[in-house]
């Protein structure tokens, strides 16, 4: 039985049952725990499901590691989440020794094969830890800044290297874990940048594309769909990571997370947004289910200087897309697949001047 973990707030519980579902579909003898972020996501989920969905609120959490919940106060709220990183998956392995292995996700992932192979690659290179590179095609390695290794999966075994692992990652982001790049550090992520020196042959990089496909390395990665679903350099999808995607404005408007990195075509965008979207209805009508009194709270959108300044830019290459049934529009016939590597060409132009 393969053990997972995540955590998310009451706005974000479409997204987090919807990944649920997914897991449950692909990897059916799993188990999810979740780190409910307050009241709402605790009290819903209770009502859904099933049995292998285990929900933790984060108050249990705070009571048993008294040094996280002392840094609460001095980091904002997206902060003090990146906090939570190290501190979720190391607390199950400590009060759970039954748990021989538990693998993060970030709630904003959709399961679209079993995951079957990442944990056969990392029991045959005899891993303790698992992590995955960004992936950056080779206009985007600049974003290496923010880390090299992405948070979104990470797998840790119940043993020495893997406690290790948490123990040393935890004491990191209790010092020092802010929403910014100071000191070649950033948020929880840049840390796993000294990984593979710190841990050797007790940490895999996974090297599969089709495990973390995410806007960022799908240019990269040869990805196609097709009438059997979406595939990666020649290999069915696994797990993707619908990073960034928002709603602007209700149901109709959305920001696709997609300008810095190039806007996905339309089949591709289709068969994996698309998917997403029929997953977030299904999500919702559950929860609606379980509590007719929910509705889906509205996210705020910063209508800031940057909001406006990016406008233009998202208007030309068509990032924010419209949404028909279950259609994601962009109206660029293409032309945004290329905004990542203009953006990174004028950037290179600007800094050598």
């Amino acid at each position: 039985m393969n053990h997972y973990c995540t955590y998310f707030d009451g706005g974000f519980l479409p997204q987090g049952l919807a990944l649920w579902r997914s897991l449950a579909r692909h990897d059916p003898d799993s188990v999810l725990w979740v780190l409910a972020l307050d009241e709402t996501a605790a009290r819903i989920l209770a009502g859904v499901g099933g049995t292998w969905l285990r929900v933790v609120p984060l108050a249990e959490l705070e009571a048993a590691d008294p040094e996280l919940a002392r840094v609460k106060n001095s980091r904002s709220r997206a902060e003090y989440y990146f906090t939570l990183s190290p501190c979720w998956p190391r607390h199950l392995l400590r009060k759970r020794p039954d748990i021989g292995r538990v693998t993060y996700l970030d709630a904003d992932m959709l399961f679209f094969g079993n995951p079957e192979g990442v944990f056969a690659a990392m029991d045959a290179a005899g891993a303790s830890i698992l992590i995955t590179a960004h992936r950056f095609p080779e206009w985007l390695r600049h974003y290496e800044k923010h880390g090299r290794y992405n948070v979104g999966l990470l797998s840790f075994c119940n043993d020495g290297p893997g406690r290790s692992c948490l123990d040393a990652w935890r004491a990191r982001c209790l010092e020092w874990c802010h929403d910014r790049l100071e000191n070649g550090k950033y948020a929880d992520q840049k840390y796993l940048d000294d990984w593979p020196a710190q841990f050797g042959d007790a940490l895999l990089v996974l090297d599969d594309p089709a495990v973390n496909l995410a806007p960022w390395n799908w240019p990269a990665q040869s990805s196609s769909a097709g009438p059997e679903g979406v595939t990666v350099a020649g290999r069915p999808l696994v797990l993707f990571h619908f990073a960034r995607f928002r709603a602007l404005a209700g149901d109709w408007w959305w920001q696709s997370g997609q300008l810095d990195y190039g806007v996905m075509p339309w089949s591709l965008r289709q068969a994996l947004y698309g998917r997403y979207w029929r997953a977030l209805v299904a999500a919702r009508a559950e929860i609606r289910q379980a509590d007719p009194a929910w509705r889906q709270p509205a996210r705020a959108v910063r209508y800031d200087r940057d909001f406006w300044r990016s406008l233009p830019l998202r208007v030309l290459f068509g990032s924010d897309w419209l949404r028909w049934g279950d259609r994601f529009i962009s109206g660029r016939l293409g032309l945004g697949r290329y905004s990542g590597r203009l953006l990174a060409m004028l950037r290179t132009i600007f800094l050598r001047r």
